[in-house]
């Protein structure tokens, strides 16, 4: 359950890698339904797969309201431009955190709070 962190490693802790990274990969297919399957179902030992989890579901839910208020903005035709950039945001920083996680890492997502 140690957490290991410095300013020039990445983060690592132990558990199922494959778990980690399928909990990332989940939210391309069910937003933030995924991530949350991946955390309740997450052993309680199993530190990689809970942060990841967590890490997942706090972007989602950051993505979901970017792409609700670029929905909203479409009555002014801004939306338009947003709503393909927020997709192509949410699929890039996934495909790599997805592979992050498979490599043992807790992958943080940039300019995401911790919202879980």
């Amino acid at each position: 359950m140690s957490v290991e962190s410095s300013n020039d490693e990445p983060r690592t802790a132990e558990g199922d890698t494959t778990l980690a990274a399928l909990a990332h990969a989940s939210a391309l297919v069910a937003s933030i339904l995924g991530p949350v399957l991946f955390l309740v179902l997450a052993d309680d030992d199993d530190e990689l797969v809970k942060q990841n989890a967590k890490n997942s579901l706090n972007f989602q839910i950051v993505m979901f309201v970017a792409f609700v208020v670029s929905g909203i903005l479409t009555v002014v035709l801004v939306g338009l431009l947003l709503l393909p950039l927020f997709a192509i945001i949410d699929l890039v920083l996934v495909l790599i955190a997805t592979v992050k996680a498979n490599n043992g890492e807790v992958y943080e997502y940039p300019y995401t709070p911790s919202i879980v």
